[in-house]
């Protein structure tokens, strides 16, 4: 029963990145030939899975004339489950652990729909990694890190998924395209990747549909 809409070809990155890497004075056109766009559509409402989308579009652009009611895709599954349009189980027993995505809890305050979505999938038991919430650690992927050259062992990612590891958990899950990468790859150099899984909340959520 959800009615939406996807500009397909004309779709373009949000322009945030490009500030994150220093290139800020790209920012701007960028920006604008979006509002563009989306305002030629008489667009209201953006749904992203991307919190640097999220972020960008909900608080930078604004300032160079873009208006939208800009929503995360974990906002959205969630009030979908309040709301009864989605159910979820899950026959697997499984221990999970939320990796906070920076731009989504620091930089915009949402820590609880996230959880609230894995509370509603029966049979997962939700672990707390060490540093979450506010306090949570960066995958790395923020700042353009994930196109960086580094020691292996001193990588963000390296160094975020050998607290995970530490939490004894099946899977960790995340609601961001760079972090699911960034934990994806420390999990890989951690030779850790058969025993933890990383997902996207909204693979979790396929998962459970009954």
């Amino acid at each position: 029963g959800i009615n939406f809409g996807i500009l397909g070809v004309e779709e373009s990155c949000c322009g945030g990145l490009v500030c994150q890497i220093n290139y800020a004075w790209k920012e701007q056109p960028i920006c604008q030939s979006n509002i563009e766009i989306l305002n030629g559509y008489n667009v209201k409402k953006i749904l992203t899975s991307c919190p640097h989308c999220f972020n960008i579009l909900k608080n930078e652009y604004p300032q160079f004339g873009g208006n939208f009611e800009v929503i995360h895709h974990t906002q959205f599954i969630a009030k979908l489950v309040r709301d009864g349009k989605l159910k979820l189980s899950t026959p697997e027993g499984k221990k999970v652990a939320y990796h906070d995505s920076c731009y989504l809890g620091r930089y915009n305050d949402i820590y609880q729909e996230p959880r609230d979505i894995l509370t509603n999938i029966s049979g997962i038991e939700k672990v707390e990694v060490a540093r979450s919430k506010s306090e949570s650690f960066c995958c790395g992927g923020g700042g353009g890190h994930m196109w960086m050259e580094e020691e292996p062992d001193k990588r963000v990612n390296t160094r975020r998924v050998e607290e995970i590891i530490t939490a004894n958990v099946d899977l960790v899950a995340t609601a961001c395209p760079y972090c699911l990468t960034m934990l994806e790859d420390g999990l890989k150099a951690k030779e850790v990747e058969e025993s933890i899984k990383a997902m996207d909340l909204s693979e979790l959520v396929i998962e459970a549909l009954q």
